[in-house]
């Protein structure tokens, strides 16, 4: 028996999977939110009212904490932890792997008369000392320079993981080197967000002197892909790379179009219900689940936070998804495109900006032409997007999303913005200075008879293709992917919309100077601004050939591939600009050119290796196994005098053996280049062979095998295929 027929076999007993330890909830979430986070609640119970009304300052002015106060919040968290039955601390930080890390410390140690105590330090909550140089550090950091830092965020809250057989205290925390370089995601975003909040408050003067406070909000939504632990196991592509390497389409894929928000199959229903609850627990505020449109592919979405502690919650409830699934016999695949052929899956990233006074300042109201504040931060987030659509789509650039962009399920390469007719009508009328007819209408439900109410449509209709839609009231960066770390692009959103807000305001101010009255000096600006960046709005079909010819004329760039979208980076225009809003410095920014296009370089030699030892140790084997027993059978039915049947028999076997010699020619070729790619000493270089010659046999080795798999008799076949990957619970 082959490991695929093995693995199926299993799947049957994997749905009656122990989950006694799940328990059905019996209370509303209010009354467990937050159990496990150092919150609000947990803070007033363990610390001196002193000690907390300094620390939330801390948090809510960006005032640094004093020596003292820092012991007395260590030991009131120590106690709360120890209360839970913690015994381990650690920072929960997040390197330039786009993942977190953390090393575990106890909080026993010995008094100065040698006795067990458990103590933790404001010195130990503040600062830990990790290898800098056994992180990617894109060259910042070398094994002789090796001392780095990670520093308490106080901003992001503290939560407990809990594991089977204890819990340890997870502090987030930045990570920067010896000399000071940021070698984390966290701390450029946490720059960003203040630069935008410095930005944004001096443009929000000009409408509301009250406003003393911006701050970028984001609510995610995570889409990921499930399937039954036996049948990944037995597949070594989705064990090293998440996707599958192989694999010819099942008969039934998408195209009944009945999976999205369909019923959830009772055994992902379990898993899904356990995760929320953890993550609920943890503080992560979730409140959305669903099928999406490709089988057996999930998502998931919380409420809006704030942009850094929702790139925390993300990172941390990808890491229960994956935990929490082993538990149910499922595996999570949070690959771009684990499936050929089918939806991939994105994060989209849905961003505004929340002021202290609680405005949403991409909130058009009823009125939208006329609430001139709304007005003016949606067009300057339009002219950012168009001014910097290069390091927008730098920012979203790797292996995995190199497959979705442009695979006609998600957005293209191309960075767009998606207005909507009816705001897009508003845009024209304020940039031709002529009173705008609110031409909405009041849609009839044809439901009066149940007491259904009218409804008036939405400010803007959803545009699914555009990589860059207003949805109403905020912007929905849809070209993120499923995989990644969003501390990134929120990073980069952060920086090019607050570099236009300074822009927009020197000249806004300049006009003022000049004897214009405020809000005819904001309208000529606005107006100014707009007409410029038109070229970037784009209300069609993303999806369609005709928009990449179109975006051509106006000039936008289509960096198609993951080595050219990265080298944007560097080019000197985008390098002066970043270092100048101070985020990065020149070196950080090389840097983190260099740790990308490294990890694009090792992914991609990675599935490089596996496409040719799967087909040596897998798929040519059983296509050797399959062949041998065909060719016995031609020569049985020549014995007895079968002719016919047997030439039959053989057309077939010719056939097999034609695409095994296509598989295996190439296959030769693939090891040809992927030696030539490795020999190059340049980065770039290696990335772009690595992307334009060896990446194009993965698809020519893949149709031969495709093929074979489904010529060859099915119980010789050892690799897991679509329909149970796909179709088996």
């Amino acid at each position: 028996m082959t490991v695929r027929l093995g693995s199926i076999q299993n799947i049957a007993a994997k749905k009656n999977y122990d989950t006694s330890y799940l328990k059905p909830m019996d209370k509303p979430v209010s009354e467990y939110f937050n159990q496990y986070v150092f919150g609000p609640e947990a803070k007033k119970k363990y610390l001196a009212i002193d000690v907390y009304e300094k620390f939330e300052n801390c948090i809510e002015n960006d005032i640094a904490l004093d020596s003292d106060t820092a012991d007395m919040i260590a030991i009131g968290l120590k106690n709360w932890a120890i209360d839970h039955g913690v015994t381990h601390y650690t920072h929960w930080f997040q390197p330039l792997t786009g993942k977190t890390s953390e090393k575990h410390d106890t909080f026993f140690k010995f008094d100065k008369h040698w006795r067990a105590i458990e103590m933790l330090s404001g010195l130990e909550l503040i600062v830990q000392e990790p290898d800098g140089s056994s992180f990617p550090s894109g060259g910042l950091r070398s094994t002789h320079n090796a001392r780095s830092y990670t520093i308490w965020d106080p901003k992001s809250p503290i939560f407990i993981r809990r594991g089977k057989y204890g819990k340890t205290l997870c502090v987030p925390a930045i990570l920067i080197s010896y000399s000071g370089e940021s070698l984390d995601m966290k701390a450029p975003l946490l720059k960003s967000m203040s630069l935008l909040n410095k930005a944004a408050v001096g443009v929000c003067k000009y409408f509301d002197e009250n406003i003393n406070k911006v701050i970028p909000t984001l609510g995610w939504e995570q889409e990921y892909f499930v399937v039954d632990e036996s049948l990944f196991n037995a597949r070594p592509d989705l064990i090293l790379c998440g996707r599958t390497l192989y694999g010819n389409a099942s008969a039934r894929g998408q195209q009944l179009e009945d999976h999205y928000f369909a019923s959830i199959p009772e055994r992902v229903y379990n898993f899904i219900i356990d995760f929320e609850q953890e993550a609920l627990r943890l503080g992560i505020p979730i409140k959305t689940r669903h099928n999406e449109v490709a089988p057996n592919q999930f998502e998931c979405a919380p409420h809006f936070e704030y942009a850094n502690i929702a790139a925390d919650h993300n990172l941390l409830l990808m890491d229960k998804i994956d935990r929490i699934s082993k538990k149910h016999g499922l595996r999570v695949l949070m690959h771009e495109k684990p499936f050929n052929g089918l939806n991939g899956s994105g994060k989209h990233n849905n961003w505004s900006m929340s002021t202290n006074t609680g405005v949403n300042l991409l909130e058009p109201g009823d009125h939208p032409e006329t609430n001139l504040m709304f007005m003016t931060f949606f067009i300057n987030t339009i002219y950012a997007v168009y001014k910097h659509a290069d390091l927008l789509r730098a920012s979203i650039a790797n292996a995995g999303n190199e497959h979705r962009l442009g695979a006609h399920e998600a957005p293209p390469a191309i960075i767009s913005v998606f207005t909507g007719d009816n705001v897009q009508k508003v845009l024209d009328a304020f940039k031709n200075g002529i009173e705008y007819k609110d031409e909405s209408v009041q849609v009839n439900s044809g439901l009066e008879h149940l007491l259904v109410p009218f409804h008036k449509l939405h400010t803007t209709d959803r545009n699914r293709t555009s990589p860059f839609p207003f949805t109403g009231n905020k912007f929905e960066f849809r070209a993120v992917g499923s995989s990644v770390n969003v501390s990134n692009p929120m990073t980069i959103l952060n920086i090019i919309t607050a570099d236009t807000f300074s822009e927009f305001k020197i000249k806004v101010d300049k006009l003022i100077s000049k004897g214009k009255e405020k809000e005819t000096a904001i309208k000529n600006t606005l107006i100014e601004m707009l007409i410029e960046c038109e070229p970037i709005i784009f209300n069609g079909d993303n999806y369609s050939e005709e928009w990449v010819q179109e975006a051509e004329k106006r000039g936008l760039p289509n960096l198609k591939t993951t080595p050219i979208a990265l080298n944007e980076m560097i080019k000197e225009h985008n390098i002066e600009f970043l270092a100048n809003t101070g985020v990065f410095s020149r070196d950080e920014i090389i840097a983190r050119y260099n740790v990308a296009i490294l990890e694009y370089i090792h992914k991609l030699e990675i599935e490089a290796v596996l496409v040719d030892e799967i087909a040596q140790t897998m798929i040519i084997p059983s296509v050797v196994s399959y062949q041998n027993e065909l060719i016995k059978n031609v020569q049985g039915l020549k014995e007895i005098g079968l002719i016919a049947e047997a030439e039959a028999h053989k057309n077939q076997l010719i056939k097999i053996s034609s695409h095994l010699e296509g598989m295996i020619k190439h296959l030769n070729e693939l090891e040809i280049e992927r030696k030539a790619a490795s020999q190059k000493s340049d980065d770039a270089e290696k990335a772009e062979h690595f992307c334009s010659k060896v990446k194009p046999l993965f698809d020519i080795i893949r149709s031969h095998a495709d093929k074979l798999e489904l010529m060859v008799d099915d119980k010789y076949w050892q690799l897991p295929k679509y329909r149970e990957l796909l179709f088996l619970h």
